[in-house]
Formats: C-alpha cells, sequence, structure tokens
C-alpha cells in the first residue's frame, strides 16, 4: 500500500487500458485500438491525443504500402513517468530507476550476508540521494513514486533478523521525499512484473512461483494480482508439503537456492555468471524441488481451479528451464482425478522479477486499469 502524497493527475480507466496494451503489445495503431477496446475511432483519437500532449505516448512513423490509409504507430514516451525500485534480499539489496517503457536508467547493488535494517536503509538512502542528483529538474518532477520489494516476516529468518520487528520501513524510508512510497511483498512483485513487463501471453488466471534463495509466488484471479487482507496471498515458500527428500516441510525448504547451497556447501554468487554448481548435483536438487513444485502446484489447482503455473528465479535461463521440467514430470506422475493438471511454462524476467517488480509498484498504482483510481 502506498503512503498518500499527490502523483500524476487521475487518468480514466480507457486512458491506462491504452498504455497498458501498447506496454504489452508494442507499438500500434489507433485503428487497432478501436478493435481491442471496443471504442469509436473518434474515442480513441481523443483519449490518445489526451495521452500524447500528457507527454505518454509518443508517434511513430507513417506507416504507407498497405491497404487502406496509411497508419501511425504509438508507442510508449520512455520519457513519459520514471520510478524507483528497491529489492530487499537474503543476499542482495538492488536500487533501479525504470523508465516508462520499462528499461533501467540506472542501478546499484549492495551485497551483504544478512540484510540488516541500518545498512539497507544507508544503501537505500545513498543511492537515491545520488540517483536523484544525476536527473535534471524535468526528470525528478516526472518520478511517480518509488516500490519497495521486500520478504514479509523478515524476522521469521532468524535471531539475527529480529531488528525488522519493530521498523517501518515505508514510513523511514518515505521521510524527505516528494513522491509516494510503496511497499509489497517480493515474490507478488515478481508475479507483478511479469503481468506488466513480460513477454508471456498469459491466462486471467494462473500462479507464479519464484525460486531464489528462498522461494515466494504470487497469484492472479480474474486478471489481477490478489494480495489478501494481510497482502500476503501467493505466499507458496510457506506451503506445507510432504517430505520428499533432505529438508524440512515447506516448500521453501526444498525448492529454493537454500536448500542448493547447502548441498554443495557454499553460497551461490548473485549472477548467471559465477553459477558453477556440479551438474549432477543441480540435477537431483531440481528433481526434488520439481516434485514439491507440483505438489504446491495440484494444491493450489485443486482449491482454486488454476490453468498455468509460471516458475521463473533468480537461477541462470538453464537452471530455471531444469526446474520447470522437473515440474512437468512430477506433475504427470501425480495422481489428478476430478481436476485438470496445470500447464507449466517458464517466466521471462529471471534476476530482474523482482526489482522491477518493486519499480511496477508506482507504475501499477498510476498507470495500470487495476490500479488505484482517484
Amino acid at each position: 500500500m502506498p503512503l498518500d502524497r499527490d502523483g500524476p493527475g487521475a487518468l480514466s480507466r480507457n486512458e491506462r487500458l491504452i498504455l497498458s496494451l501498447i506496454r504489452k503489445r508494442g507499438p500500434m495503431p489507433r485503428a487497432a485500438l478501436v478493435q481491442l477496446m471496443d471504442l469509436s475511432a473518434q474515442s480513441i483519437t481523443n483519449l490518445t491525443r489526451k495521452l500524447m500532449q500528457a507527454g505518454y505516448l509518443d508517434a511513430g512513423a507513417v506507416v504507407r504500402g498497405k491497404v487502406g490509409q496509411p497508419s501511425t504507430p504509438l508507442a510508449l514516451a520512455p520519457d513519459g513517468a520514471l520510478f524507483l525500485g528497491l529489492k530487499i534480499g537474503r543476499r542482495l539489496a538492488e536500487l533501479a530507476l525504470v523508465d516508462f517503457a520499462g528499461r533501467v536508467r540506472m542501478h546499484r547493488q549492495e551485497v551483504h550476508s544478512h540484510p540488516r535494517p541500518d545498512r539497507v536503509m544507508a544503501f537505500a538512502r545513498q543511492g537515491l540521494e545520488t540517483m536523484l542528483a544525476t536527473l535534471s529538474p524535468a526528470e525528478r518532477a516526472r518520478i511517480t513514486g518509488l516500490g519497495i520489494a521486500a520478504p514479509y516476516r523478515l524476522w521469521d529468518w532468524g535471531h539475527e533478523m529480529s531488528d525488522w520487528l519493530d521498523l517501518d520501513l515505508r514510513h523511514e524510508l518515505a521521510r524527505g521525499l516528494p513522491f509516494p512510497v510503496f511497499l509489497d511483498n517480493d515474490g507478488t512483485t515478481a508475479c507483478g512484473a511479469e503481468l506488466i513487463f513480460g513477454r508471456n501471453d498469459l491466462p486471467r488466471d494462473f500462479i507464479h512461483i519464484y525460486i531464489a534463495h528462498f522461494a515466494g509466488g504470487g497469484i492472479v484471479l480474474d486478471g489481477a494480482l490478489r494480495h489478501g487482507p494481510t497482502r500476503n496471498a501467493g505466499a507458496l515458500g510457506s506451503m506445507p508439503i510432504p517430505s520428499v527428500g533432505p529438508g524440512g516441510g515447506q516448500l521453501l525448504d526444498q525448492a529454493s537456492v537454500s536448500a542448493l547451497e547447502a548441498r554443495i556447501g557454499r553460497s551461490l554468487p548473485p549472477d548467471d555468471s559465477g553459477w558453477d554448481v556440479p551438474p549432477a548435483v543441480e540435477a537431483d536438487w531440481a528433481d526434488q524441488a520439481g516434485r514439491a513444485l507440483a505438489f504446491a502446484a495440484m494444491s493450489a489447482v485443486a482449491l482454486v481451479d488454476l490453468p498455468l503455473v509460471v516458475i521463473d528465479g533468480a537461477v541462470p535461463p538453464a537452471t530455471r528451464a531444469r526446474l520447470a521440467q522437473a515440474m512437468r514430470g512430477a506433475l504427470q506422475a501425480m495422481p489428478a482425478a476430478g481436476i485438470d493438471r496445470p500447464q507449466v511454462i517458464e517466466g521471462t524476467l529471471g534476476r530482474s522479477a523482482r526489482i522491477l517488480g518493486a519499480a511496477g509498484l508506482p507504475l501499477s498504482h498510476f498507470f495500470q486499469p487495476d490500479g488505484a483510481l482517484d
């Protein structure tokens, strides 16, 4: 939820929908928007003209040589709005400035043994100060908010994390900032990033599982990301599962990078280039994780009737593919009388999902059709 501050002028749902369609499908002419939105050509012209005047859309070069009148594709204006994102992870804190087209303009990161509140706050404040100082006044005026992606209940990770129990991170970081601050669960933001920036053609109902140091997730129903009364819906990492090998009784104990690190006896770096897991060890871990993930997926399907599972994570693409394949095999081996086994596909954002999801919090609030409307 955001702190109440002034943001961009309120856009209508139709204006938000135009921006969302172009964001997901790429530049398109007004005629395509007429067909997709079932509005008159005049209405689309008026709406897009307003969005162009506000600086959110750019007109591309006229396309000629096809049947009918020449068309002008409309694209998102990269400088239309800017968004800040802060991601807090078990081993890595990240801060990024993302533009309206979803490109990361600036990025900073800091590796830690575990996230301490004082270190995270210092990293975030220094990074924000540096980033804002490099922007022109006009660019700073285009920043619509700071989103924070952080695991909920950080103090449950161990006694060394107890300082998080009484800290209101969102309010602390908001001090002195001229734009609103948002905070959400990091697994939820990874799912939201796939919805906003991802390249998959997704159905209206699915679950998203994100494998990082621990496992997390998000749930989408009727086309909307669901949060739950405590904004912790989709906490799949905490789901109890039967024992399918060494480890505890929750999904995060088996389908997580921390479980893989326990097998190899050392920490893995937070980048793909340093991923040097012995193939046989990774294959055995992926097989066990795939069975645990299949149990979680089938439980979700039985409860909410979901046709699709999207699996992504802070792992190399080949490792993500191995997890997805192991999960598909485990699903086929599970009893499914009375329900349909879900399809499993890979996510498209990998390690960038949570930081993009953090920046996507203010974007969603002000510009997505299901965001907050004033």
